[in-house]
C-alpha cells in the first residue's frame, strides 16, 4: 500500500514545483526579511503578506530528531529517523533523514537536501547527512 501523498495548493504549489525541479524553495518576507516554512498567507514575524519564495541551499543542521518506531499511516516503512532541519540562511523545515540508521543521526548532524519522486507530481525533500554519497539522487548543490 502507498503512503498518503501532500496535496498541492495555490499557496504550496511553487514550493512543489520547486522540489520536482530539484530545487528547495522556502518562503522569505521580503518586509523583514523572516524565512519561513510552512507557507502561510502572511508572514508569521510580522504579518506581511509581501512574500515570496526564494532558493535555499538545502544545506543545514539537525536541530532535534526523534526515531519513529510506528507508522503514522500506511505506506510508511519504520524505524525512520523524522527531524527539525536549521537550513543555513534562515528558515527551518520538519523531513526525514534517509540512508542512514535512523539512531545515528545526532542533533548537530550536517545535512543536505536529497529529493525523492513519489509520483509525477509530488516530490519529496529529504536529507542525508552532509558526507553521505548519493550517486543515485539528485541532490542541490
Amino acid at each position: 500500500m502507498s503512503r498518503p501523498l501532500p496535496v498541492p495548493t495555490e499557496l504550496t504549489r511553487p514550493f512543489w514545483e520547486g522540489t520536482r525541479r530539484g530545487e528547495l524553495r522556502i518562503p522569505r518576507c521580503a518586509d523583514c526579511g523572516e524565512r519561513f516554512f510552512v507557507p502561510e498567507p502572511v508572514c508569521p514575524g510580522c504579518m506581511s503578506e509581501n512574500w515570496s519564495y526564494e532558493p535555499s541551499s538545502g544545506r543545514g543542521s539537525v536541530y532535534c530528531v526523534t526515531v519513529v518506531h510506528r507508522a503514522p499511516g500506511p505506506g510508511f516503512e519504520v524505524p525512520f529517523a523524522l527531524a527539525v532541519i536549521d537550513l543555513d540562511g534562515g528558515g527551518t523545515l520538519l523531513s526525514h533523514i534517509v540512508d542512514v540508521e535512523p539512531h545515528s543521526v545526532a542533533i548537530g548532524t550536517r545535512v543536505r537536501v536529497s529529493f525523492r519522486a513519489l509520483d509525477d507530481i509530488i516530490t519529496l525533500p529529504c536529507f542525508v547527512p552532509e558526507d553521505h554519497s548519493d550517486p543515485q539522487i539528485q541532490s542541490n548543490h
